[in-house]
């Protein structure tokens, strides 16, 4: 348990000062504007492109991680979808609220991702965390631009609006071209590599950052009850059946611990930024994200902790 605490709490710490510096050095909200625009769109792409390229697939279950990671999407979105009318019911939720619990209950946090995964196995954890974020982040911004497309304030009209949405996303053309690098073993210039690799690591202390300043802790005092619901799907169901899928495919040690991280972390801050975008209910989701980076402090060592003794 050491070993997993000595692994997450410098990342909290991080969202812990960010949170800080947004209320004590940095309080103008156009600040974390321009320092989140700059990730989503540049940083952290650099970061999936040169990650995925450079990883060496060939000690990775790739399958394997593959489908236990979209085995659980699958699954918890399937639940989702044909549970949407008696969750509107429940938590007297509207299309765009739907959005938000769909969004909060799926994505994951790619930041505290591979700093968790860096931290707990090294390169080999990475490069089991690159695989993750290959196959992830396309399916996951897909879906969630699907939904929000037919259940936003703002429904896309046609299927060409729709196919705009998915293709304008920044992680899903940069997850594309890092698997087309390493599959394909294209060349790419070491001065690149290296370019894109020094923009890279800066995002995970920014996007952590950011993390921790979009956190809303006056949204801690009275949770909403869709709130509860999606930190339940997110942190103990969906690392539940991922870890579950992944041991019945044989997946051990780093493989399943790398999975287990990958399904167990709270929801992803861009999340916010497309629900602004596509007409989602975004207050509802900053109260998700906040609520579960907040419980994911104490879930995600639990969930970790228990991988480890399979």
């Amino acid at each position: 348990m050491s070993a997993v605490l000595g692994a997450l709490v410098p990342v909290f710490l991080i969202i812990a000062l960010g949170a800080v510096l947004k209320r004590r050095l940095l309080p103008e909200a156009s600040h974390w504007i321009a320092l989140e625009r700059l990730t989503y769109f540049i940083l952290f792409p650099a970061l999936l492109v040169v990650s995925i390229a450079r990883a060496n697939l060939s000690e990775v279950a790739v399958v394997e991680v593959s489908t236990a990671l979209l085995g659980a999407i699958a699954l918890a979105g399937l639940g989702l979808s044909l549970a949407r009318p008696a969750l509107c019911r429940a938590f007297h939720l509207p299309g765009p609220g739907y959005t938000s619990v769909f969004q909060g209950a799926l994505r994951w946090n790619t930041y505290i991702a591979l700093a968790v995964s860096g931290a707990l196995a090294g390169p080999r954890g990475l490069a089991v965390a690159a695989v993750g974020l290959a196959v992830m982040i396309p399916v996951l911004n897909t879906l969630s631009v699907i939904v929000l497309a037919r259940h936003g304030e703002n429904p896309a009209t046609s299927n060409r609006l729709l196919l705009q949405q998915i293709l304008r996303n920044p992680f899903i053309w940069s997850c594309a071209a890092g698997a087309a690098i390493n599959a394909l073993h294209l060349p790419v210039p070491p001065v690149l590599l290296t370019f894109g690799d020094i923009l890279g690591r800066s995002s995970l202390a920014l996007g952590l950052l950011v993390v921790g300043a979009g956190l809303r802790l006056e949204d801690l005092r009275r949770p909403r009850a869709a709130t509860w619901f999606t930190c339940l799907v997110k942190l103990a169901v969906l690392p539940a059946l991922a870890v579950g899928i992944g041991v019945a495919l044989g997946l051990r040690e780093v493989d399943l611990l790398i999975v287990a991280v990958g399904a167990a972390v709270p929801s992803a801050p861009n999340g916010y930024v497309l629900a602004r975008q596509m007409g989602g209910d975004a207050p509802l989701l900053a109260e998700i994200l906040t609520v579960e980076t907040v419980l994911a402090a104490i879930s995600m060592p639990l969930v970790i902790a228990a991988v480890a003794l399979l």
